[in-house]
């Protein structure tokens, strides 16, 4: 048997960092039950470092890149998820992922492509999807014992998933990355998979721009500098924007600065935007609604800038700085640059 996980790229190259997550919960759920753990990502052979698989017990890798894929189709990707796994099932030419028999599970991250994705998958094959798992175990034949998160993180359900292949994703900030069991230096085989498309499937594509492609992830980013009303108004996200540029960081922002029209939506933070995991969330001018803090709980340390003493971020922040942003942020800017000269 093998756990099939579905690894997204980065706009950096190579798997980006909730995908290297959801495989370390893939990498889990096979080992309880003696199974192999296989990969599988579209795009070229050569899109994902193999060295990081191998030390994660990755048994063999597929890298799924039909010509007429151009970007994301999310209908078009899980049908040729279904067809890799039915190629796994029932051992034709494709050959069983990983050389471990048939597929007992497709896993993924549980980012905007990969909920997608797997719910698409569930409908085709008539599956349930569990949904933001922190972890998984095998318990039987058809049988998986779940933890996964609820109300947007705030408490943990335990649950039993009963079907022959169990699709799940993971929260991305459920776990960190996998850890080593295999020889980095000995890599992976790799073999290209050309799936087989239905009509329609490709009705839905969508094409991220260059400018956004070469930008720091906010999901997969290190350090967050997040903006929120306090900022004041667009040309407030000037000076964000030369702190996140001398920290290598992502920029975040609040559901009001979207709604304002302030900043993009993909830049949200929150229960309705992106959850964040960043060794360090700088949250300047934001008050800390439940819905934002639902989307950077994640955050191994948090530090507030704010006026308000009494903001709801200040009392959940591992550090606060009580001031204006608009002369804490050009002094923070001027102490970087000084250090880095």
């Amino acid at each position: 048997m093998t756990v099939l996980c579905l690894l997204e790229t980065d706009a950096g190259g190579g798997a980006a960092d909730a995908s290297m997550r959801a495989l370390a919960v893939a990498g889990a759920l096979a080992a309880s039950a003696g199974e192999d753990l296989a990969a599988a990502w579209f795009g070229p052979v050569d899109a994902v470092d193999r060295g990081p698989l191998a030390a994660a017990g990755v048994a063999r890798g597929w890298a799924i890149w039909p010509d007429e894929l151009s970007g994301y189709a999310p209908l078009a990707w899980a049908r040729a998820l279904a067809g890799l796994a039915s190629a796994g099932s029932s051992g034709s030419a494709a050959g069983p992922p990983g050389d471990g028999g048939p597929v007992s599970a497709v896993v993924a991250a549980a980012t905007d492509h990969g909920n997608e994705v797997l719910a698409h998958l569930g409908a085709i094959s008539g599956l349930p999807m569990a949904a933001n798992c922190v972890s998984a175990a095998r318990t039987g034949p058809g049988e998986c014992r779940l933890v996964r998160q609820r109300w947007a993180g705030s408490l943990l359900e335990d649950a039993v998933l009963e079907t022959p292949l169990a699709l799940l994703t993971v929260a991305t900030d459920a776990v960190g990355d996998p850890d080593a069991v295999g020889d980095p230096a000995a890599g992976i085989g790799v073999e290209r998979y050309e799936a087989e498309l239905a009509d329609g499937d490709l009705l839905v594509r969508a094409a991220e721009s260059q400018q956004r492609r070469s930008g720091v992830s906010l999901a997969s980013a290190r350090v967050v500098v997040g903006g929120g009303r306090g900022v004041g108004g667009p040309d407030g996200f000037a000076a964000l924007e030369e702190l996140a540029g001398l920290l290598g960081a992502a920029v975040g922002v609040s559901r009001v600065v979207t709604s304002e029209g302030w900043r993009p939506h993909r830049q949200q933070v929150g229960q309705t935007g992106t959850k964040i995991t960043p060794e360090l969330y700088l949250a300047c001018g934001i008050s800390g609604a439940i819905q934002h803090m639902a989307g950077c709980q994640g955050a191994k340390t948090i530090v507030a800038i704010n006026t308000d003493a009494g903001a709801p971020i200040v009392a959940k922040a591992d550090y606060a700085v009580i001031g204006d942003l608009h002369e804490v942020i050009p002094a923070l800017v001027a102490a970087l640059r000084e250090r880095q000269a």
